[in-house]
This record gives structure tokens, sequence and C-alpha cells, in this order.
């Protein structure tokens, strides 16, 4: 379904924007008007996608973890549309999944490189520009997983409970200045991610059937409410698709 929502003039910039949720959002904000750029380390990727998707779309090779690239990242958006209106932290990892005395230590090190530290390299890089337009929303993607403890998800966990607080207080500071942050919590959404998930074995997550799990386009539908003012009364925290409550207010069928 395409909501009532036009984007059109809005530049969005997604980050794990080459497959699964980052995908899906990119496709649903362009039809619905927005300026979309598509940024991903799998640059043949995001090409292939933007070419699909027309002219109001740019995909760039960006690794999240490392500040240079996003600088360039943000560089070339502000070059291409003219700023950044809508920031959706969506790149993500949960690999390799395992219990804390069998965790590979760099490979933990990178969670915390991607999940934590590149949504707030994005976020630093622009929130600049926001400042001086008055405006901009980021939407950062949460998880259960920022408040409950799971096994063989020590990495995932905490970097979700980080970034939720990154939420909380990057809204405290930019909201005084136009800016908007807010978490969305989607659920267990039918991704790559998911197969890993039930591949590694390790927590009631992983026994889920596959039916059980969310389509990335509804989770896309949820993005392109969260920029409504309807949406504005859950800036600095997460909203959940995983009640019916929110699934009512964005006009996805029930749980």
């Amino acid at each position: 379904m395409t909501q009532n929502i036009d984007l059109t003039g809005k530049t969005a910039l997604i980050t794990g924007a080459s497959r699964g949720i980052g995908e899906a959002a990119a496709r649903y904000l362009a039809n619905l008007g927005a300026n979309v750029v598509l940024a991903a380390r799998s640059e043949d990727a995001v090409t292939r996608i933007a070419n699909e998707i027309g002219p109001q779309a740019i995909g760039l090779s960006c690794d999240v973890a490392d500040w240079a690239q996003v600088s360039a990242t943000v560089a070339r958006t502000q070059e291409g549309f003219g700023g950044v209106d809508i920031l959706l932290n969506n790149a993500g990892l949960i690999d390799p999944i395992a219990r804390i005395e069998d965790a590979d230590p760099l490979a933990w090190g990178k969670v915390v490189d991607v999940n934590v530290k590149g949504a707030f390299h994005m976020l630093r890089a622009v929130a600049p520009g926001m400042i001086v337009n008055g405006r901009g929303l980021v939407i950062n993607i949460s998880s259960g997983a920022a408040t409950s403890a799971l096994e063989g998800w020590s990495h995932y966990c905490a970097t979700k409970a980080a970034l939720l607080s990154l939420t909380r207080t990057a809204h405290k500071e930019l909201s005084p200045k136009g800016v908007n942050v807010i978490g969305l919590s989607p659920g267990t959404v039918a991704t790559d991610m998911q197969r890993a998930i039930k591949s590694s074995g390790l927590n009631p997550v992983s026994r889920l059937d596959w039916d059980a799990h969310i389509p990335a386009e509804w989770v896309a539908q949820a993005i392109a409410w969260l920029t409504t003012d309807a949406a504005r009364v859950h800036d600095g925290g997460d909203f959940s698709l995983k009640n019916d409550e929110g699934r009512k207010a964005v006009g996805l069928p029930a749980g």
C-alpha cells in the first residue's frame, strides 16, 4: 500500500541499502517522491538498485565504520541533491553469533564499529547541515535487543542498547535546533539477517518459523510514517512495530 505521504523535494540518505530493509526503504521513499542516496559497502548492489529506481537515486560505496568514507558520502549527497533531510541509520551486523566464551574479540569489535560508531558517524556528518536548515529527521533502526538479553547476542544487545542511548541523547541535543531523532524497533524481519540467526540455533529467535517474520516492505512503510507529524510524539525513543498499536498507527495488519 502506498501511503498518502508526499516526500517530493526531500532527500533521504539510507545506510545498509544494498538489501533488506535498506533496499525496501529506498524504493518505498522514492515512490513517495523523495530523492534517495543508497549507501553500502556493496557498490555494485546499490548502483544497480539506484539505476532501477531512476534519476532520483544515487548509489554510493560506503563503510559506515570509516569516518572518512562517511564524510565523503554526505558531501556527495549534498552535491547531488543539496542536503540531507532524512537519515536512515540502517546498517547493522549480527554475525558472528556466539556465546561470550566463544566470541572472536575482533569480530565483536567490528559489530561495535558498524552498529554504534557507524550510526554516530552518519549522525555527526549530517547534523551540521540539518542544523543550518533548521530541520531534519534521523531514524535509527533499533531492536528489542536494546532492552533484552539474548544468548549469543552479547554484541548485538550491547550495541542496540548503545544505539537507543544515542537516539535519546541526540534528540535531547538536536531537537531544540529542529532536528528530530527517533528509533524504529521493527521486530523480526524476513531478511538475510534472520537466516543467519536461524542457522546459529541459539536463543528462541533462531527457532521462529520464517512466516513469523514481517516483510521488509512493512518496515519501509513504517519508516515513511515516521516522517509525518503524527510520529513526532515518539521522538527521542523507539517506536515499535511489535504491538498492534504501532502497526495500526502505520496502517499495517495486526500481529
